[in-house]
């Protein structure tokens, strides 16, 4: 008795390879579509513009990298509040996709509301951390909230499980803010945060960042930190403006390595006209 080898149809070979074919590129396309709409989200949830005050400077720098089809969900936010005050927030929610952009989005709207109930900084994320819990999501975000008071320099912040600020005064000082902070933000039940308060002075600059701008691959966070002190230092003693130092912040990031979402937000105490 003779064996013959199995004999395949070309055709129905063809026909396979085009399905699956198919298949990949639809779900590519999917995929793609998902990462547009996350990137469409984070857009229209961040402010077109910055509130202003006599004598004051606010800059921004958002960088929305993502890695394939990961989406990361940073976000900044500042605006008036009732009392002539300015409240200013920079936050991260966990996560790399659609989910993370829409949860930032709840995040930021009901900070938002709330300041306009309380907008001291402690009470804020503690009210902001409560209704996060009730809506029973899975995600968390770090933040960091401050109120100014452009009559005094005074400023008031509260942190939950985020990267720690950096400033600098005109007279060559500069380091890392020591606030103790507090959990993330829908984690921890009846979680409190303690309020730390600073003094803008005159050429002094505050600097609020995500951790995409000095954590990764290529450099820790202490690294990544020491780089913006000395760059806020260097701003300050030579009467930058704020958006010359965000720009050098953000540009700083790029020797991280990393794949994440890199936001920067700096406060500035201009006093007279800053030099460019």
């Amino acid at each position: 008795m003779s064996r013959k080898d199995p004999t395949y149809d070309g055709d129905e070979l063809l026909a396979r390879l085009g399905s699956l074919t198919s298949r990949a590129r639809e779900h590519a396309e999917l995929q793609r579509s998902q990462v547009e709409l996350a990137l469409a989200l984070q857009r229209g949830m961040l402010p077109t513009e910055m509130p202003t005050a006599p004598g004051y400077q606010l800059a921004v720098r958002y960088v929305p990298a993502y890695h394939g089809l990961n989406v990361g969900g940073d976000w900044y936010d500042a605006f008036h509040l009732p009392d002539g005050r300015i409240g200013l927030c920079i936050g991260d929610v966990q996560g790399h996709n659609i989910e993370a952009a829409a949860f930032m989005g709840q995040v930021r709207v009901g900070l938002r509301a709330l300041a306009f109930v309380t907008s001291e900084p402690g009470e804020l994320l503690a009210r902001t951390n409560d209704l996060l819990l009730s809506l029973g999501a899975d995600l968390f975000a770090t933040c960091t909230f401050l109120r100014l008071d452009p009559s005094t320099g005074l400023l008031e912040s509260a942190r939950a499980g985020h990267i720690p600020c950096v400033w600098a005064t005109a007279d060559g000082k500069s380091g890392i803010g020591s606030d103790e902070g507090g959990p993330p933000l829908g984690v921890q039940a009846g979680a409190t945060y303690p309020v730390t308060r600073y003094r803008l002075t005159t050429g002094g600059v505050l600097v609020l960042l995500t951790d995409g701008v000095v954590e990764g691959p290529s450099m820790t966070v202490d690294q990544g930190l020491d780089q913006v002190v000395r760059l806020a230092g260097i701003a300050a003693v030579a009467g930058l403006k704020a958006g010359s130092l965000a720009a050098a912040v953000i540009r700083g990031a790029d020797q991280v390595g990393h794949e994440d979402d890199a936001a920067v937000l700096v406060i500035g105490h201009a006093g007279t006209e800053a030099r460019q």
